[in-house]
């Protein structure tokens, strides 16, 4: 299989570039797959969404909440999961990335005190908690907000 010979699967997609309304041997002549009569079937149907004048399902559904648009995403992670780098290493967003610690670089990285660390590291985030600090210096290591 080459990009060459990529295809879709049969029947998945149709053509929309027929003329419509060019007699019945074009199979979507005389209605032009309107159908007969009704509002749908003439110009200047109403849009999506419209219910005839009754208030529209968007509209009697109540709205809550908003988005922050300043909201930041910080990922955390505990100090157990700073065990799997070796003894005098430099810990920092782009190490934690490589060790797939993290999945990705948000905002900003939080390091948390759960679980035990028994190396002494160097660690580099955005934010440490209080246990975190104290159980990274307890092992010998420094804890550097950047």
């Amino acid at each position: 299989m080459e990009l060459s010979n990529l295809r879709p699967a049969e029947g998945s997609k149709h053509s929309d570039n027929f003329r419509r309304g060019r007699g019945h041997g074009s199979g979507n002549g005389k209605t032009a797959g309107k159908g007969h009569k009704g509002q749908k079937a003439r110009s200047g149907a109403p849009r999506i969404g419209f219910e005839g004048g009754q208030m529209p399902l968007y509209r009697r559904i109540p709205k809550r909440g908003f988005t922050n648009r300043n909201t930041k995403e910080i990922i955390s992670i505990n100090v157990a999961a700073l065990e799997k780098f070796e003894n005098g290493t430099v810990v920092n967003v782009e190490k934690l990335l490589e060790a797939g610690v993290i999945s990705k670089a948000a905002d900003g990285v939080k390091i948390l005190g759960n679980g035990e660390l028994t190396k002494k590291l160097t660690v580099q985030v955005n934010a440490f908690s209080e246990t975190a600090k104290a159980k990274i210096e307890a092992a010998g290591g420094t804890a550097e907000v950047i």
